[in-house]
């Protein structure tokens, strides 16, 4: 595929221009969208006209924005012929990496990359998972190379999920020989009381963000019988008092609602052949006011120890609908809501 500077006529001939040449029309279809909307809304948020010519598509506008579009939507028909599909949030999640980094990049001829992320690529028996935005990769080369890591950020941005996907890919590929979950059990601002039935029936609501993780990466059955056989155990973080996990991989999430013994105990089950991850967002911390957060207190004690990884998230790394991003921003900068 071929970038070129590419002279038209009449009322914009006067602006700069890039001639993108795409050698498959049918990717190119598939890149432009139905009814070209996805060209319409790089269009809308680049501010840059796209003109559609054949096998070839015309950018016109400002020289930055311009190279900004050509760059994305190089990314994306790449992504396209290595297999993979365009879903509906990647488009905004590209734009929001590039106006984050075209000023990092601007003296660069490298423009970032978006999807390239193979060498990333975590393999689990239903689906491969692959790291999408600079924050996420970040975060996978620390679960690769950490064996504790912490995951910090807003909802949506895939740490939970990304660190169950290592934790299953280990276990298929016999590097640990079972993977634990665990949560606080606390109520997200408001009380449920007591909830009926045994042990397993009181907590598994709790836990249901991490069944339905695992079963995105297993089959229902085999995922059934490696939880009958507890090689696979989800359980309340109060239930890891008293154990030293080894050979394991431990996953623990809603960090933020462990107090701060809570994850010092938590922290101490870390044995031989064990790797940890933690994740948890501490603009949601839902304990009882007074109470230290947990996961902000080892962030703070910890954070200068080389051996353990911290990755950080932002709204900019949002994998899920497009206004969750959007939802988060308008949040943190309303100065008038308590967060805590």
């Amino acid at each position: 595929m071929a970038v070129s500077s590419f002279g038209i006529q009449d009322d914009i001939q006067n602006q700069s221009q890039e001639l993108l040449d795409f050698p498959d029309n049918k990717l190119l279809i598939d890149l432009c969208g139905v009814c070209d909307k996805n060209l319409a809304e790089i269009e809308q948020k680049i501010s840059v006209q796209i003109i559609r010519r054949g096998n070839q598509l015309v950018i016109v506008g400002e020289e930055e924005a311009n190279k900004e579009a050509a760059a994305i939507l190089m990314e994306l028909y790449e992504r396209l012929g290595k297999g993979r599909e365009i879903e509906p949030a990647d488009l905004d999640r590209a734009v929001r990496v590039f106006e984050r980094v075209k000023g990092v990049n601007s003296t660069s001829q490298n423009q970032p990359e978006i999807f390239d992320a193979r060498d990333l690529e975590i393999k689990t028996r239903k689906k491969s998972v692959e790291p999408r935005t600079e924050a996420q990769k970040a975060y996978v080369r620390s679960l690769l190379t950490h064996e504790l890591s912490f995951g910090i950020g807003p909802a949506g941005t895939g740490k939970t999920y990304l660190a169950v996907a290592m934790a299953v890919s280990k276990f298929m590929i016999g590097e640990v020989d079972r993977i634990v979950f665990s949560r606080p059990a606390v109520e997200a601002g408001e009380k449920l009381g007591y909830l009926p039935g045994d042990m397993k029936e009181k907590v598994d609501p709790y836990m249901q963000p991490l069944y339905d993780a695992l079963n995105d990466f297993l089959p229902s059955k085999q995922l059934a019988r490696y939880i009958e056989e507890k090689r696979i155990e989800i359980a309340p973080l109060a239930f890891m008092r008293g154990r030293t996990l080894s050979h394991a991989y431990v996953v623990l999430d809603e960090a933020q609602n462990a107090t701060s013994m809570q994850m010092k105990m938590f922290l101490t089950r870390l044995g031989e052949g064990s790797r940890m991850a933690i994740t948890g967002d501490v603009s949601q911390i839902d304990l009882p006011r007074g109470v230290t957060s947990g996961l902000s207190e080892a962030q703070r004690l910890l954070s200068d120890i080389p051996d353990i990884g911290f990755s950080y998230f932002t709204a900019k790394d949002v994998v899920r609908h497009r206004l969750v991003a959007a939802i988060i921003e308008a949040y943190d900068g309303d100065t008038s809501i308590g967060l805590r």
